[in-house]
C-alpha cells in the first residue's frame, strides 16, 4: 500500500451488466438482481435495494444544541435519536425543499440559513441510497399550522441536546442512526477545520440525484 499525495475522489464506473431483474417491488424501494461481470470475466450475482434518494436536516439552534426526533425502526427493533428526515417522493424534487418540507413536518420549524453539510451513500454495498445532509441554522417555529402526523410519526419525540454530548454519547457507543453519527462528526469537523461558512451552498449540485434548480 502506498501513501496517496495527491487530493482523491470518488468517481463514476459502471462494470458491464449482463442481466438484471426485480424480484420484488414495495411501494418505496426494491430489490434489484445484477449479474455483473468482473474484471477478470468472472460473472457475480450482486442482489441491493433500489431507493429513491432521501434528505436529512442538521438544525443547530443559537445555543449549539441540536435538534433530535425519536421515532421506532422496526428492522433494528429499537427507538432511535435521529434527525429529521425524509424520501425523496417525487423523482427530480429539490432536495433542499424536501429538507424544509421534512424539519416543519417533523419539528414544525423553519430555518432562515441552510447550506450542504455533507453528502454519502448510506450503505453502498447494499442499497444505492443517497443522502444530501443539510445544516439549517436561524432556527423559528413554523407559523404554518402543525403537520398531521400518522403511523410511525404519531409516536415522534423532539429534543435538543448539545453537540458536545452528542458527541460523547456517539463515540461511547450510545447513539446508532447513521446520520445522527455522520452529521454531528461532520458538524464538528467544519467547526474545528475551514468553519460553517466553507460549506457548499444549499443549492450545490448532488450528481448522485440530479435535481431541479
Amino acid at each position: 500500500m502506498t501513501e496517496v499525495q495527491r487530493r482523491i475522489g470518488d468517481r463514476a464506473e459502471e462494470w458491464r451488466v449482463l442481466s438484471s431483474s426485480r424480484p420484488f417491488q414495495g411501494r418505496v424501494t426494491g430489490v434489484r438482481s445484477d449479474q455483473v461481470e468482473m474484471p477478470d470475466g468472472s460473472v457475480a450475482q450482486r442482489d441491493y435495494q433500489t431507493h429513491p434518494g432521501s434528505v436529512s436536516v442538521l438544525a443547530l439552534d443559537d445555543d449549539q444544541r441540536v435538534l433530535l426526533v425519536r421515532q421506532y425502526r422496526h428492522p433494528v427493533r429499537q427507538r432511535l435519536w435521529e434527525l429529521p428526515a425524509g424520501l425523496l417522493d417525487v423523482p427530480g424534487e429539490n432536495p433542499l425543499h424536501a429538507a424544509q418540507r421534512e424539519l416543519y413536518e417533523e419539528a414544525h420549524c423553519g430555518a432562515a440559513n441552510w447550506r450542504v453539510l455533507v453528502d454519502f451513500y448510506t450503505s453502498p454495498g447494499g442499497t444505492d441510497e443517497a443522502m444530501r445532509l443539510f445544516l439549517a441554522t436561524g432556527l423559528t417555529e413554523s407559523e404554518q399550522e402543525r403537520y398531521a402526523a400518522h403511523g410511525e410519526e404519531l409516536e415522534i419525540e423532539l429534543a435538543r441536546v448539545p453537540l458536545a454530548r452528542l458527541l460523547e454519547q456517539i463515540l461511547a457507543g450510545e447513539l446508532h442512526n447513521p446520520t445522527l453519527v455522520t452529521g454531528a462528526l461532520a458538524l464538528h469537523a467544519a467547526l474545528t477545520g475551514a468553519g460553517l461558512d466553507a460549506l457548499r451552498p444549499a443549492d450545490a449540485p448532488w450528481p448522485a440525484r440530479p435535481f431541479v434548480a
